[in-house]
This record gives C-alpha cells, sequence and structure tokens, in this order.
C-alpha cells in the first residue's frame, strides 16, 4: 500500500507546487515591482530566481520525505500518512515563503538605499 500512497502523495504535490509555484510567479510579481520601484529588469529576474528555488526545494523535499514514510497497511493509515507528508510540506513552504518576504523586504530597503544615494 506504500506504492499507493507515495502515488496519491506525488498527484498531489505535484499539482499544489505547479499551482502555488504559478501564482507565486504571476502575483509575485506586482509585489516585487512595488518592492523594487518598478525595476522590471530587476524585479523578473528576482521572481523567476524564486519560482526556480521553489521548484527545485519541493522536488527535494518531496523525495527526502518519502525515505521517511512508516509503513502503509491499511486505508485508514493510507489517508493519515498522506495528509500528515502533505501538512509537513506546506507548513514548511508557507514558512519558507514568510522568510522569503521578510528577506526581500529588507533586500529591498537596501536597493532603495543604493538608488538613492547615487
Amino acid at each position: 500500500m506504500n506504492v499507493i500512497a507515495y502515488l496519491i502523495y506525488f498527484a498531489i504535490t505535484y499539482w499544489v507546487t505547479v499551482h502555488v509555484g504559478l501564482s507565486f510567479y504571476k502575483h509575485g510579481r506586482l509585489y516585487l515591482l512595488s518592492l523594487f520601484h518598478n525595476d522590471e529588469k530587476i524585479s523578473d529576474s528576482i521572481n523567476r530566481l524564486l519560482l526556480v528555488g521553489y521548484y527545485l526545494l519541493n522536488l527535494g523535499y518531496v523525495a527526502i520525505m518519502i525515505r521517511f514514510w512508516d509503513s502503509v497497511t491499511s486505508w485508514q493509515t493510507l489517508v493519515a500518512s498522506v495528509s500528515t507528508m502533505i501538512g509537513k510540506i506546506m507548513l514548511t513552504l508557507a514558512i519558507i515563503h514568510f522568510i522569503n518576504m521578510t528577506v526581500l523586504l529588507f533586500f529591498s530597503k537596501s536597493y532603495h538605499t543604493s538608488t538613492h544615494s547615487k
């Protein structure tokens, strides 16, 4: 039953990863433009880097979490196990997202300081 759990986990995490990644990419551009005074070049560059990093982080996390998966012996443990693993990745990514937003805010402040001092 572990194989079934893995397949369900991969399908759901794939959908969540792509859907959320594209949403961050689309809506994040406006956020980055506001942080960097409509500097499209730097905003788009950072946005693409964040998307690539997000996908790499997700792929690595999903691959590593398979290693720590407990044995699935029933449909009840399958649902509980898949839910737990998906919950872990969503919480981890949410924390990382807020850390990224904070880092970008501080980075944009130093960007403002360096562009205004020229």
